[in-house]
């Protein structure tokens, strides 16, 4: 199907109601909230962005509607218009676009009544709670201020006594004390749940979640999940559920619209359109997700990566005379082998240790214990031997963006390491060799002279793979290298890193908490728990037979595996 048909097909999919059956759908479901061909312009200093194209739906009370795409699909900015969040100085609404809210036409509200719908009738949980929470207020007062702005009737004492039963509700343990606290004092996981919280403290007929579990773990992530749905259930309220991850919104929605480009391309009940994809899109995305299991390394290769007892503390308090007096054990004697040419993955939750002990494995930190690279102790090398070991051994950082000099061109960010480690290359040389690498990653020549941010995310891992790979290293760390990333960027991502494994025999060690990626690049896998390993064993071993419960509660929460 082509991109006019498939937008006409969802432009017709779902027509407007009109009179006596206005307030309900073809299910008899009284309709909350009504889209109808939504166009939002963005006017810069030097160009209009048309982010959202003619987008019409509609969410029933008390169902979960997916608004499903990749990164610059308009899902968010169709979100924050219904709340008219974006900013009003540049954000132009198209002639004929209408957000009806229960009778409510949102474009056309006044501030008074936007005041009512946002955080009352409509509440909105962001991404990365972090950045929503003010730094320097306790969590109980900022719930207090969200409960007596909406609730002007409430003394502080109703206030307090609605606050208490919401934390304690979404799983705030010893929630009158933690009331107290600030959001650095929390994980991420209750970070979220207590936005939760305050999205629900007012009781809101519709709840949009945008992205809520990107930034969390997979059995955080599935716990959170669980929650909103049971909260749901309870409390009778519509879900718009924003993701990029198509497996999250089969398990917790009931229809979905698939966006690109501003464009909603497929629509419908969503097992039907699982079941039957129509457009190429909607059938790229199910299909993008790492697949398969990695064999075995044949033969019996050398170990290249030998780790001992390896052990890393932090210090979190000191003396006066510098001493620690109280430590943070990060590492706690993990034992690990990486045999050349394999893939090992090292798989946990945050604050596991996995990246701790990469960045151990890299020199990056202090550690106890012994880590052999070739059979050769990386204590005690001397200098010189310390410089020629970096150039065996690169790192791919999980930030493609912070992990490149804005400052620096692509050459010279990519070429950065020939200059190093090998001198004597004439600057003609240095670029052949760069412009090899880059069609190696599948990146154009021309990149040679732009800039990082003249790139996308998954452009901006090519480069940094490239980085790593053009000194034709023994040893790459891949830390997280793909979870910044949208999925059919990733299945592209892993399928490079594969390729030129096999085509350089590199040796990776893999670190991620996303059990589908892990699975597809990694011959053997280390399970971490609180800084120890809990299981390892093969790929096929640990995801097919798992042998600790904390394995199967991660691959229990990994819905796409």
């Amino acid at each position: 199907m082509n991109g006019e048909a498939a937008s006409a097909d969802a432009s017709t999919a779902q027509p407007v109601l009109t009179g006596a059956d206005r307030e309900r759908n073809s299910d008899g479901q009284e309709i909350l909230l009504r889209v109808n061909n939504l166009n939002v312009h963005f006017h810069t200093h030097d160009q209009v962005v048309h982010a959202v194209r003619g987008v019409s739906f509609w969410v029933a009370r008390g169902e979960t509607l997916a608004l499903v795409g990749e990164s610059g699909s308009g899902k968010s900015v169709t979100a924050m218009s219904i709340m008219r969040l974006l900013d009003e100085k540049i954000t132009r609404y198209g002639e004929g676009s209408s957000i009806d809210f229960e009778g409510t036409s949102v474009l056309d509200a006044d501030e008074k009544t936007l005041r009512n719908l946002r955080g009352g009738r409509i509440s909105f949980i962001f991404q990365e709670p972090m950045t929503s929470l003010n730094p320097f207020m306790r969590i109980g007062k900022q719930l207090m201020e969200s409960a007596l702005l909406h609730n002007p009737d409430w003394n502080r004492a109703e206030a307090n006594r609605r606050v208490l039963e919401l934390l304690e509700r979404v799983g705030i343990r010893e929630a009158e004390r933690r009331m107290r606290q600030y959001p650095h004092e929390f994980s991420g996981g209750q970070l979220q749940r207590i936005m939760i919280a305050m999205a629900l403290i007012n009781n809101p007929d519709l709840l949009i979640a945008d992205e809520p579990t990107t930034a969390l773990d997979v059995t955080i992530q599935a716990e959170i999940l669980d929650l909103l749905h049971d909260l749901q259930q309870q409390m009778g309220m519509a879900i718009i559920f924003i993701t990029h991850d198509l497996g999250l919104a089969e398990h917790y929605s009931r229809t979905v619209c698939v966006m690109r480009h501003g464009e909603i391309v497929e629509r419908g009940k969503i097992a039907k359109v699982f079941a039957e994809p129509k457009h190429e899109y909607t059938i790229e995305l199910i299909n993008s997700i790492p697949r398969g299991t990695r064999e075995p390394v044949k033969g019996n290769p050398d170990v290249l990566i030998d780790a001992k007892d390896v052990r890393v503390e932090f210090a979190l308090k000191k003396n006066l005379f510098g001493k620690p007096t109280k430590v943070f054990k990060a590492v706690k004697g993990l034992d690990v082998q990486v045999r050349r040419g394999e893939t090992l993955g090292i798989v946990g939750e945050s604050g596991s240790g996995k990246s701790t002990f990469g960045k151990a494995v890299m020199q990056m930190l202090n550690y106890e214990g012994d880590i052999s690279f070739e059979g050769r102790n990386l204590r005690g090398l001397s200098k010189e031997e310390t410089r020629r070991l970096q150039a065996e051994r690169q790192i791919v950082f999980q930030d493609p963006y912070g992990s490149l000099s804005p400052r620096l061109n692509i050459g010279e960010i990519v070429g950065e390491g020939l200059s190093i480690h090998q001198p004597e290359l004439s600057k003609k040389e240095r670029i052949e060799r760069v412009l090899a690498v880059l069609d190696e990653v599948q990146l154009p020549h021309s990149a040679l002279n732009r800039y990082p941010h003249e790139f996308s995310g998954g452009q901006r891992q090519r480069i940094a793979i490239a980085r790593a790979v053009i000194l034709r290293p023994k040893f790459i760390l891949l830390d997280e290298p793909t979870s910044a990333l949208d999925r059919s960027v990733q299945v592209k991502v892993v399928e490079l890193l594969c390729h030129l494994q096999d085509k350089y025999g590199l040796t990776y060690m893999f670190i991620s908490h996303d059990l589908s990626v892990v699975r597809a690049v990694s011959n053997n896998v280390v399970v971490m728990q609180q800084g120890r390993m809990v299981e390892y064993g093969t790929s096929e071993q640990i995801f097919r037979n798992p042998q600790t419960e904390y394995t199967q509660r991660l691959i229990d929460a990994a819905f796409d595996l």
